[in-house]
């Protein structure tokens, strides 16, 4: 007697199907990691004027923080629900629903970075000149990095997992392939679905950890440097007598007033 496929016994581990599926399976993915990518970028775009508004005084942090709040709490379905006037049964629906939703994530993980660089650091940038526009981006946002990016990777898995709810409106990458076999059940549509989502919100958090490693290797360093042994010379010990200090905290203890007088 013919042994019966899998695709007729409907197991959930079923080789057949990833042969006869393959370019179903391409094309669903290809759209579930375009529509990420787009909606974390507008959102990232977004999020970064949000937070240096929030950053000026709690006048404006307090409404900033609020809304990007309650946006996240507003359940998916009632969102597609209020945006469909606006956008229609298309792409532009789901991309716009998923910036909202990351926007709490990165509106406060870059005020977190923004707010947490050193005082002193930025007394000294002034020190030598630096104007508020490039005092942010050569001096406040290098440092503020680790946060910022630390905000991205969970806006990215977040919004990897969220794309499968733009099925509702038939753009939800692989979760067209989920809400598809679940009437029939087709186990293993859904199991193959599922588990390249996981791999896709897998392969993201460590592309994006490899480009946070990439940007901020002090951090690294920092890390990997443990605390000196007993009797070892270290570049935070005292100074020899008659030698001046070295070191790039020099020139922090320097105010500007000491310069001008």
């Amino acid at each position: 007697m013919a042994e019966q496929s899998c695709l007729a016994t409907n197991d959930w581990i079923c080789g057949e199907y990833l042969r006869s599926r393959s370019q179903e399976l391409a094309d669903a993915t290809l759209q579930h990691v375009g529509i990420t990518v787009v909606s974390v970028l507008i959102g990232l775009a977004v999020a970064f004027p949000l937070a240096l508004l929030a950053r000026r005084g709690r006048g404006f942090a307090g409404p900033v923080l609020g809304l990007t709040t309650v946006l996240y709490t507003v359940p998916s379905l009632a969102m597609f629900s209020l945006l469909l006037p606006l956008f229609g049964l298309s792409a532009a629906l789901v991309v716009t629903g998923l910036v909202l939703y990351s926007l709490t994530i990165l509106v406060r993980n870059i005020l977190a970075g923004l707010e947490a660089v050193p005082q002193e650091a930025k007394e000294a940038a002034r020190g030598m000149g630096y104007g508020p526009a490039r005092l942010l981006w050569e001096v406040e946002l290098p440092l503020a990095l680790p946060a910022v990016m630390a905000g991205l990777r969970i806006a990215t898995v977040s919004t990897v997992a969220l794309t499968t709810v733009g099925s509702l409106v038939g753009k939800g990458g692989l979760g067209n392939l989920i809400e598809d076999a679940l009437p029939s059940f087709f186990k293993a549509q859904v199991l193959t679905a599922s588990v390249l989502c996981v791999l896709l919100a897998v392969t993201a958090d460590l592309l994006l950890l490899g480009l946070q490693r990439l940007l901020t290797p002090w951090t690294r360093i920092s890390r990997t440097s443990g605390p000196a042994r007993p009797g070892t010379p270290t570049d935070a010990g005292p100074p020899a007598p008659g030698t001046a200090q070295a070191g790039p905290s020099a020139p922090v203890k320097v105010s500007p007033k000491a310069e001008v007088g």
